[in-house]
């Protein structure tokens, strides 16, 4: 179900030639940007964007044309990707599910996708919300050739502080938006399942989000800086906002069925209230994500460090699922004492530290396994 979605993660994708000849996407680990734009340019000027484009697993004939026809936004598409799921694993870093991608999986993530779930919900949110953030910022920089500043934001306006004319570059939310559901969204539309209801609805979810964010930035004109003048733009939040926002969506996520002729949603079962559109949507419940279990894409806490004091999640009870944790003691090294010297460096001692370090525990093996 995740394939229209894995192929939005371009930049954390090598593209790479197999002995066969065609094109794969493998995930080695996150590469740079600059590595990865290396690579697309030198594979799209020998080969064509056709021949690239073609060769990318899980996109649908939509997507394809929109690959083909936009090179460049793809690198926007990329970087939008690494993005977002860096901030993924951020919000997650210290819950059972971590937002862990899988090495040679076009899916990202793997099989924990398959199942309509709140983590599914948020990585459809996020991931769109990050192809939004991507391209709209780069259309604001010059870096395509097609959008540049918001071509809306002209003339005056005003707001609590007064009025203000428009000025500068805002950033081109509209374009962003508008590339992102058409790239993003291409599969969903054509599938016209329950899932893809639901996936289009979080698809919606995450780039409203980045439209929330959206700041207002003044420069100031007039006599010693009085503000008798204001010349105002929008400009994109960090992205760490939206982040924040989706994983409070994520934890007030409400869970649905599809209506039986398949075109809305209602409450999973009675007393549940209904979902609005800025709530993010699941269908089933996730597993617990304690142990290692393939078919339904949990990897398991064995050997993940929690904390022994927290009572939250991060912490060795919540963490372990009650299997307990191991303790090694581990000496670190850090930069400590750091002073500046004119002109012009900063010398730092290096400073020992030995801490403990607390790790999960591994399940022990179903007695039945022993018999056989």
């Amino acid at each position: 179900m995740l394939d229209g979605l894995g192929v939005v993660a371009i930049s954390i994708f090598g593209i790479q030639l197999k002995t066969e000849g065609s094109l794969r996407m493998a995930v080695p680990g996150i590469p740079t940007q600059s590595v990865f734009n290396k690579c697309l340019q030198r594979y799209i000027g020998a080969l064509g964007a056709r021949v690239i484009c073609d060769n990318i697993p899980g996109l649908v004939s939509r997507q394809r044309q929109l690959c083909q026809r936009y090179p460049d936004i793809m690198r926007s598409v990329g970087e939008g990707a690494r993005e977002w799921i860096r901030e993924c694993q951020h919000q997650f870093r210290h819950h059972r599910w971590n937002c862990t991608t899988l090495d040679r999986d076009h899916t990202v993530f793997g099989r924990v996708m398959l199942r309509s779930s709140r983590e599914a919900a948020f990585v459809y949110a996020i991931s769109s919300a990050g192809v939004v953030h991507a391209i709209t910022r780069a259309c604001s920089q010059g870096e395509l050739s097609v959008c540049s500043c918001d071509p809306y934001t002209r003339g005056r306006h005003h707001d609590q502080r007064g009025d203000f004319d428009w000025g500068g570059c805002s950033d081109n939310i509209h374009y962003g938006v508008r590339f992102a559901k058409a790239f993003v969204d291409a599969k969903e539309k054509r599938l016209k399942d329950a899932r893809a209801l639901m996936n289009l609805h979080n698809n919606r979810c995450g780039r409203t989000a980045v439209r929330r964010f959206l700041k207002l930035e003044c420069k100031c004109h007039g006599v010693s800086g009085s503000c008798t003048l204001r010349t105002c733009w929008r400009a994109l939040s960090d992205f760490r906002r939206t982040g924040d926002y989706l994983r409070r969506r994520y934890d007030g996520a409400v869970q649905v069925m599809a209506t039986q002729d398949g075109a809305n949603f209602t409450a999973a079962r009675q007393g549940y209230r209904r979902a609005t559109r800025t709530d993010l949507v699941y269908f089933d419940n996730s597993p617990d994500y304690c142990v290692l279990d393939k078919a339904a894409g949990s990897l398991g806490t064995a050997g993940r460090v929690c904390s022994k004091t927290s009572k939250g999640t991060d912490g060795c009870e919540i963490m372990c699922c009650g299997r307990g944790y191991d303790t090694t003691r581990v000496t670190r090294v850090t930069q400590c004492e750091c002073k500046f010297h004119w002109c012009c460096a900063v010398r730092c001692k290096e400073c020992r530290n030995t801490v403990d370090v607390h790790t999960c525990k591994a399940p022990k093996k179903a007695e039945w396994l022993d018999q056989t």
